[in-house]
């Protein structure tokens, strides 16, 4: 939604203030300048990007519209289903959390946990950290080392889309150039018409120019940068549950090793010490 507002505050801006100076706003509507400059971004997009790559810049702007996908809530979820498991495996032994993690959509667990059961990617890096540990085939203190790997690649593919959109971003104004050079040829097999003719075409040349520079720096280009911070974003909730999951296998008590995660997070999603405290107690009196 946010997106959508900032959309509509530049593109109120730009025409407003074009009409406010005695433009018409008709002159804007060049069809073939669209065409060129669309078209032509559209192809470098696709020559530069493999189709995961592609698909990765569907799906970010999707999540762009969709706004920061881990909120305060999705972090107090995952606080309260780490701090049960750790409470199970310090009960009862690593072992009795292997059903829960063999399956997490089947887990009693996790059910609890809306939020976190839906995240697919999530849940499969829970299990990811837990089964080898629980199997035996890693050392809990190793474990960190599997997860910083499986957090690089992750980054390193959230970045190629972002890349892409930036470099069309980038190409945007020379693409309106080259819809602005095409233009001025049109106009010049016109040189001979009436003065209204020839403007007619100078304004559309121009248009191609306006068009490649907005579309530039005032969409494409904050929607890469938006695609960035939901990747940031992103990247912080996993770095959280690996520090919380490192801590415990390295002989944290549980309380201690989900506030050392805590504390790691910025403030919009932070939850407070107070907040943390109620989810304990909450977990606790459920009677894991």
């Amino acid at each position: 939604m946010v997106v959508i507002i900032g959309c509509i505050v530049v593109t109120g801006a730009v025409i407003g203030g074009f009409v406010w100076a005695g433009g018409d706003v008709w002159a804007l509507n060049q069809p073939s300048e669209f065409v060129t400059i669309g078209g032509a971004s559209l192809g470098a997009l696709i020559v530069m990007s493999p189709f995961p790559v592609l698909k990765g810049i569907v799906s970010g702007m999707i999540q762009a519209l969709k706004g920061a996908p881990y909120s305060k809530k999705s972090y107090e979820e995952t606080f309260s289903a780490l701090y049960e498991l750790f409470r199970i495996a310090r009960r009862d032994g690593l072992l009795a959390l292997e059903g829960h993690i063999a399956d997490p959509h089947k887990s009693a667990v996790f059910a609890k946990y809306p939020k976190l059961a839906a995240d697919h990617h999530a849940t499969e890096f829970i299990k990811g950290a837990f089964g080898p540990v629980i199997d035996g085939s890693v050392r809990p203190e190793d474990i960190g080392n599997l997860m910083d790997i499986e957090i690089a690649a992750m980054e390193s593919e959230h970045h190629h889309p972002v890349d892409a959109l930036s470099k069309t971003a980038d190409g945007l104004p020379g693409f309106g150039i080259v819809a602005a050079v095409l233009g001025i040829v049109v106009t010049m097999g016109h040189i001979d018409g009436p003065p209204a003719e020839i403007g007619h075409h100078v304004g559309a040349a121009l248009v191609g120019t306006f068009l490649g520079i907005l579309a530039s720096y005032g969409f494409l280009g904050p929607l890469a940068a938006k695609m960035g911070s939901i990747g940031h974003a992103e990247s912080a909730y996993f770095k959280t549950i690996a520090v919380i999951l490192q801590g415990f296998f390295n002989g944290m008590q549980p309380k201690m090793a989900i506030e050392t995660g805590r504390r790691g997070l910025e403030s919009d999603v932070r939850p407070s010490g107070e907040d943390l405290e109620k989810l304990f107690k909450a977990v606790d009196s459920g009677g894991a």
